[in-house]
């Protein structure tokens, strides 16, 4: 077992819109060497209990890159995303099968610590989560659990995460107030700003901007533009715009219903650079649900 995992010292698109018009979002492709490669997903199951959830998941996440997940609501993205830092290991009753392998250390494996995937694929929530403390005391958490003491390097610290965050110049005259007084939009950038505190290599997102406005959600939107080349992301979104605007390569998840009742099982249906799958997809179900005609 090498040092990697171990401790170190939303909105649906209006119908009638086309594919042509999202496609119009999507930068052109540009030819670059391949990424060094950082999840690598293979033949994915995920059941809670006796109900298989997702099934058939197999793609590849890169460095540099923004990923998506897009698809109808009950589709498994987020189960998915949840795989990524074994944050299903805290539900009651679930279980993964197949392959998630990042940086190419199977996850699951029996001598993986799961509280250091968790420091190094750190994740934001749908809904801002700041703790009731100050500002500062939210940056410096899990720095301080991490066993840094010396109150200059967590200055530093705070101070470059908020960086990191677009948000030191609208708190650095405050750092001492309470997190819960900033807006929705703060808290989350504060969110963010605290999970890159413990130098993690990826960052994944759930929904972060669908309880935020447009305003609010841009600046996340630019934000994860410019952290993208130091962290890796992976991004559930509804707002396949969003989809458009700021990620690499996208996932396109589906549904299907099960014949012996009204258990619903996601997949994966598509997974192609973003450009491709909102422009020319190979499959009939992405452009369905990216045209409006279905979720």
């Amino acid at each position: 077992m090498t040092d990697v995992l171990t401790p170190r010292g939303d909105q649906p698109v209006p119908d009638g819109t086309s594919t042509a018009t999202l496609a119009a979002t999507v930068a052109a492709p540009v030819v670059t060497p391949p990424h060094e490669l950082v999840f690598d997903v293979a033949d994915l199951a995920v059941f809670y209990r006796s109900h298989k959830a997702v099934r058939d998941v197999t793609l590849q996440v890169s460095r540099g890159e923004i990923t998506a997940f897009i698809g109808p609501s009950g589709c498994g993205k987020s189960t998915v995303l949840r795989c990524f830092n074994r944050m299903n290991d805290l539900i009651d009753g679930a279980r993964v099968e197949g392959r998630v392998a990042f940086r190419g250390v199977d996850l699951y494996g029996p001598s993986v610590n799961p509280v250091e995937v968790r420091r190094r694929i750190g994740m934001v929530f749908q809904k801002p989560n700041p703790f009731p403390k100050s500002i500062y005391d939210n940056v410096a958490y899990g720095p301080r659990i991490g066993g840094l003491k010396k109150k200059s390097e967590l200055d530093a610290l705070v101070e470059t995460s908020l960086h990191k965050a677009a948000l030191w110049d609208e708190v650095k005259d405050r750092l001492s107030t309470s997190a819960m007084g900033l807006s929705g939009g703060q808290q989350q950038r504060l969110c963010i700003a605290r999970a890159v505190a413990v130098d993690p290599e990826v960052l994944l997102m759930d929904e972060p901007c669908s309880a935020l406005d447009p305003i609010a959600t841009s600046r996340i939107e630019d934000l994860m533009r410019e952290i993208k080349d130091e962290y890796t992301i992976v991004i559930v979104t509804h707002n396949m715009q969003q989809a458009a605007r700021v990620s690499d390569t996208t996932a396109f998840f589906s549904t299907e219903v099960s014949t012996e009742g009204e258990q619903r099982t996601g997949m994966l249906v598509e997974f192609n650079p973003t450009s491709k799958v909102f422009a020319n997809p190979d499959d009939e179900r992405t452009e369905s649900y990216i045209t409006g005609r279905f979720g």
